[in-house]
């Protein structure tokens, strides 16, 4: 190992297209991060070379898996760089026949992961422990309440609808005290008809017979 040299297994990508300045600001957020935070804050970032950065950090993961049999969940960034690369030159037309220069800028990204401290995966295993022990929770306590919403909704509807048999039974009622009545008021006003008739057939007999006496 080269003196000064970080140790953990590394990945280089060289003469990516954008100069070392715009590369150092991405890896500055991810330098110390474990990877799966460093990998989430590379996805958010809103700068086109974070892309390439993904790319190097996944392929240190890559080389740290398959050829140091270490766990992907256990890595963190030790180091991150950017070197300056070669530089190309273009010249752009001006004005009076002169050139001016255009310096396309390149630059070498590394990445370099290693394994955490036993310190730092059982604080990171203890923090995901309370996570989920706290979602449980949450959730355990989210059901309670849509339970007790969904009893009190269904009381709220079981009380409306006996409310409402009530009202029916009582408006059934109402209509039958009402057919009741106007059953007794059609038959006194059938039994008046009928003593009329009678009383006008009697009248209507009595007066024949006074006629036929005073004929005779």
């Amino acid at each position: 190992m080269i003196a000064g040299e970080r140790s953990g297994t590394r990945a280089v990508a060289r003469h990516v297209r954008s100069s070392a300045s715009k590369a150092r600001v991405v890896l500055n957020l991810i330098r110390g991060l474990d990877v799966r935070s460093a990998d989430e804050v590379l996805m958010l970032t809103e700068r086109g070379i974070a892309r390439d950065v993904r790319k190097v950090l996944r392929s240190a993961v890559a080389n740290a898996v398959n050829n140091d049999e270490q766990e992907a969940s256990e890595l963190y960034v030790i180091a991150c760089f950017a070197d300056e690369g070669s530089t190309l030159r273009r010249f752009r037309p001006r004005a009076r026949g002169r050139a001016t220069r255009i310096r396309k800028r390149t630059c070498h990204i590394t990445v370099i992961v290693a394994r955490m401290s036993d310190e730092r995966l059982a604080v990171i295993q203890a923090r995901a422990e309370g996570a989920s022990a706290s979602a449980q929770a949450s959730r355990r306590a989210r059901v309670e309440r849509s339970r007790q919403r969904a009893e009190e909704a269904k009381g709220e509807i079981d009380a409306a609808d006996d409310a409402e048999d009530e009202a029916i039974d009582e408006s059934v009622e109402v209509e039958a005290a009402d057919d009741a009545e106007a059953t007794d008021v059609a038959e006194d006003a059938a039994a008046a008809e009928a003593e009329a008739a009678e009383a006008e057939t009697e009248s209507e007999t009595d007066d024949d017979a006074s006629t036929e006496e005073e004929q005779n």
